[in-house]
């Protein structure tokens, strides 16, 4: 957030692999093309923090997927 890094993680990180996850996703329901399975989140929450550090209006969050790319957006 507005250039410091507060959650770094990667697939390899997961408790369950992917393929376990879109197995199991997959036998609740059926999965279409553009389907996103959310599997939580690493550490560095804002609520986490001492004291919290809560995105206010004006902040800048920049999200980075390896071999997709990233996308910014301003909180207002």
């Amino acid at each position: 957030m507005n250039g410091e890094v507060r959650q770094n993680s990667s697939t390899n990180q997961l408790i369950f692999t992917v393929p376990k996850l879109i197995k199991y996703v997959s036998s609740l329901f059926t999965l279409l093309p553009g389907d996103i399975i959310l599997t939580g989140t690493p550490g560095g929450v804002a609520m986490g923090m001492k004291p919290p550090k809560y995105l206010k209006s004006g902040d800048t969050v920049a999200i980075d997927i390896e071999s997709i790319g990233t996308v910014t957006n301003k909180f207002i």
